[in-house]
């Protein structure tokens, strides 16, 4: 009996020991996996430059990191979208199911993106947008585990319709792409202009990717109204604002746009583009401190020099390395991660933000003119924007 008693508690004892060095063993392994950050962004076909752009500014912001956060290794998984929506649910599942992602990043496309959020709806993963702008993603289709580091569509246009009316105008004619993200911009103007006491006397909608745009700006000209907004970006940018140009409408009829219209574009459009006015969230020569040292650092590790792109897929890095250093590298328990997403300030090279219930950035948005070929920055058009997220049930 005595034996036996003294015998019990040092078996116990060592049981307790293995046991606590087989979980420690476990916790250790598990504390040694590589964070895996699934990438769903276009690399080939005509949105690649975007995507190479993000890519390289959310690898940038994890190599500050040493590409490691709280001692575990990132991991990449890229997987070319396409910008194609019908591939999206396919490589979101891939991704989330097979690769056991613990984030996805993507994509630039907003087709993708609904794809990309009705997939992983109720998942394990984490789905961070650094640039799809439909208001749907963080408005009527938003998720627990899908953020925004980019901006909705919403956010870009509404505060020039406050800024037009102050400049005087009080009759202004309205033209895009009949598309999703183009007729929101329109929206979101009108909303603000209509608001302030002004009229939009005329909204154009040209056929999606028609860039002949003669014969609406001939109407333009006859209708001779005190300014201009529209939406159009990329190649349709460049050729619209030197149709303006061409047409004689330049230094007669004011133009403003969505920031899209003179993002990247400048260089293409020339002098037609000297005098443009448009809000976005960001401008290549903002005077912050960490705006400079970001385009520096940029321009040193991919030898050309950073855009919004790579701001937006910079702080999506940034996102990810604050949220798992304040978990301790944890990032098993996802209610955790996604608590203290929520909580968390970027300092971003755009100025500062937090994100809404919704999880789309409160930001500042920045009205900015064309001036010998660069975007500057006017004024704060707005400041702390934030997105009503309309249809949101978070």
């Amino acid at each position: 009996m005595n034996n036996k008693k003294k015998i019990f508690p040092s078996v116990l004892s060592a049981s307790i020991a293995a046991t606590m060095i087989t979980m420690s063993s476990g916790s250790m392994a598990a504390d040694s996996d590589p964070i895996k950050v699934g990438v769903m962004l276009p690399f080939s076909g005509v949105y690649a430059g975007l995507g190479e752009s993000t890519r390289n500014g959310l690898k940038q912001a994890l190599k500050e990191q040493g590409n490691s956060i709280a001692g575990r290794p990132v991991e990449f998984i890229e997987m070319d979208t396409e910008a194609k929506p019908a591939r999206a649910p396919e490589i979101t599942s891939s991704l989330v199911d097979n690769q056991k992602a613990d984030f996805v990043i993507g994509p630039v496309h907003s087709g993708v993106a609904m794809g990309m959020i009705k997939t992983i709806k109720g998942k394990d993963s984490i789905m961070i947008i650094p640039n799809a702008g439909a208001n749907a993603a963080t408005g009527a289709f938003c998720q627990p585990n899908v953020f925004r580091t980019s901006f909705s569509s919403w956010q870009t246009a509404f505060p020039m319709g406050k800024e037009a009316y102050d400049m005087g105008y009080k009759k202004i004619v309205t033209m895009s792409w009949n598309y999703g993200f183009g007729k929101e911009s329109l929206e979101a103007f009108n909303e603000s202009f209509t608001k302030a006491g002004g009229e939009v006397i005329k909204e154009m909608l040209v056929p999606f990717p028609k860039t002949e745009f003669q014969s609406y700006l001939t109407e333009i000209a006859s209708i001779n109204p005190d300014a201009v907004f529209v939406f159009f970006a990329g190649g349709g940018a460049v050729k619209f604002v030197k149709d303006y140009d061409a047409m004689g409408l330049k230094g007669k009829i004011p133009l403003l746009g969505s920031g899209f219209l003179t993002e990247g574009t400048t260089t293409a459009q020339g002098p037609a583009a000297e005098g443009v006015i448009t809000t976005l969230h960001y401008a290549d020569a903002l005077d912050i401190p960490k705006n400079q040292r970001f385009r520096q650092d940029y321009e040193t590790l991919y030898g050309k020099p950073a855009d919004l792109f790579a701001v937006q897929g910079y702080d999506a890095g940034q996102l990810i390395a604050q949220a798992v250093s304040a978990t301790g590298g944890n990032t098993t328990d996802k209610a955790a991660l996604i608590q203290q997403m929520e909580k968390l300030e970027i300092d971003s090279p755009r100025g500062a933000f937090h994100f809404s219930k919704a999880h789309n950035p409160i930001q500042t948005i920045y009205l900015r003119k064309v001036v010998d070929g660069q975007n500057t920055v006017v004024k704060v058009a707005q400041d702390h924007l934030e997105d009503p997220a309309r249809g949101c049930k978070l």
